[in-house]
Parts: C-alpha cells; sequence; structure tokens
C-alpha cells in the first residue's frame, strides 16, 4: 500500500500505526520520527503541490482539516479523484477514533485496537491523578502572537490543560481557535502563560514580542516567572505525540503530582 501524508499529525498517526513503510511522500513540514525526513516532500501542508502528490501513484491520501486553510487541498484532492480521507480532530478523543479510522482504511484493525487502547489508558492515568489536584491554575495558550490566538473550550488544549491539572483560560469561548486581544489578557490575568506559536521552532519564539505589549510585565505570571515556551510540535499537532506534552505540563504545573509518572515507551519510540 502506498501511503502519503499530507500534514505532520497526520505523518505522525502512520508512525503510531507501525505504517512508516507504506509512506512514499509528505509534507515539508513533517519531522517525526526521524524515519520520515528522507521522504520526498511536496511542499507545505497549505500548499500542497499536487501535480508531484500524483506522480506517486497514491492508494491513499491521508488529508486533515486540523489548520485553516487545509480546505484546497481536499478540494483538489477531490477534483482530481485522487484516493483519501480527511480527519478533522478537535480532541483527544477525536484522535482516538482517528487511530481506527486510518487503521481500518490500512487493513491493520487489531494493531490500531491495541494503540487506540495504549492511548486512552494513560490518557485515563493522567486524569486519576488530576483528580487529585487541589488548586487548578489558568494557563494561557498563545497559538500565534499578532494577532492573537489561543485554543478556546472545543480543542485538545483544553483536554490537556485539564488531565495535567490546569485549566485552559479560554475555556469560556466555544470555539477551537479564539482570536482576542492585548486587553482581555490583562484582564483575564492567568496564571501560567505558555508560548506554543503553530509551525514555529522553539528557538524561534521570542518572549520579548509579549514582554513588549502595554502592561504585560505586570501580570501575574510573569512577576511569578510562570511565563515559558513550550515546544509546538508537543501541543499543536492532533496525533498520540500529545501525551508527551500533557505529561510534561503536568509535571511542569504540579510536580508533585506527576514527577513519578514515566511516559510509555510507544509514545517517543514507535519502533
Amino acid at each position: 500500500m502506498r501511503l502519503i501524508s499530507i500534514c505532520p499529525s497526520n505523518t505522525e498517526l502512520v508512525a503510531y500505526l507501525g505504517l512508516l513503510d507504506k509512506l512514499v511522500a509528505i509534507d515539508d513540514y513533517s519531522d517525526w520520527p526521524n524515519e520520515v525526513q528522507s521522504l520526498p516532500k511536496l511542499g507545505p501542508d497549505l500548499s500542497i503541490d499536487m501535480d508531484k502528490l500524483e506522480t506517486f501513484k497514491p492508494d491513499l491520501v491521508l488529508a486533515s482539516l486540523s489548520v485553516p486553510g487545509m480546505e484546497k487541498n481536499v478540494e483538489e484532492l477531490q477534483r482530481r479523484g485522487i484516493p483519501h480521507i480527511v480527519l478533522n480532530p478537535q480532541s483527544l478523543n477525536d484522535i482516538a477514533e482517528d487511530l481506527l479510522t486510518v487503521g481500518n482504511q490500512c487493513g491493520i484493525e487489531q494493531r490500531a485496537i491495541e494503540r487506540q487502547q495504549q492511548y486512552l489508558a494513560f490518557i485515563d492515568e493522567m486524569k486519576s491523578r488530576a483528580a487529585t489536584v487541589h488548586t487548578f491554575p489558568t494557563l494561557y495558550w498563545e497559538w500565534w502572537p499578532k494577532p492573537i490566538f489561543t485554543p478556546g473550550k472545543t480543542n485538545w488544549l483544553t483536554e490537556i490543560s485539564a488531565i495535567a491539572g490546569g485549566l485552559n483560560e479560554f475555556r469560556d469561548k466555544t470555539e477551537a481557535n479564539v482570536q482576542t486581544d492585548w486587553n482581555d489578557l490583562l484582564d483575564r490575568n492567568p496564571d501560567y502563560i505558555l508560548l506554543a506559536w503553530v509551525g514555529v521552532r522553539t528557538e524561534k519564539v521570542n518572549k520579548e514580542v509579549v514582554l513588549k505589549r502595554p502592561g504585560w510585565k505586570d501580570l501575574s505570571a510573569i512577576q511569578n516567572n510562570y511565563f515559558t515556551i513550550m515546544e509546538e510540535e508537543l501541543y499543536c499537532r492532533p496525533s498520540p505525540r500529545l501525551l508527551e506534552g500533557a505529561l510534561k505540563l503536568g509535571k511542569y504545573i504540579h510536580p508533585e503530582i506527576y514527577a513519578d509518572l514515566e511516559l510509555p515507551a510507544w509514545v517517543t519510540s514507535v519502533n
């Protein structure tokens, strides 16, 4: 079977299902696990070269609507009659279902069920620990600095926050992506400020961009040094790799509860 993935989270799903040997091409941003980096690239996930994609004669293309703008990829796949499925996960449970969807399409139903069970079991373990937390700090996640975008209630980061013993500051907004402004953040005054700019590597995220905003240096998160950069690849890609990010967050905000919890080996090593 010849598979093509045109976004990083789908590439990671393929890896977790043990299907890396079926991948023949990927988007430019897919970079995990290391084995995929030698595969032919088809362009950025929002600008896939469909002519080049067709030359690989895929049996199945894994498309996604997880990032605004990916709709045009799906429309072009449809127009050309290229076999594909479209994933659009917004929650941790959606990701669990995506494991089954891809597994069923690729004829590995039992393997997909086993991986899904492992994934859900670790979430349940984190939930049980979160139930012992006495104080849930508020977390402001910044996805983009200008204009400011942050995840709302209908988003996996709301759940990641919760199973790590925190509260997404914008859980009161029903949409998945919320555009807000500086004054709103000043009024909310979250306990933690976490920068995870979509598509931007950790070393390229500049804290000074945030600190220059009027009044932000007076926020309690800044004053208490609860202001940090989080790895975009561990929080912004809807795949089981989010578990690594969730545990890292738990150890950061509640070390007394999560310090002894170990990440399952399958999350970081797909071999």
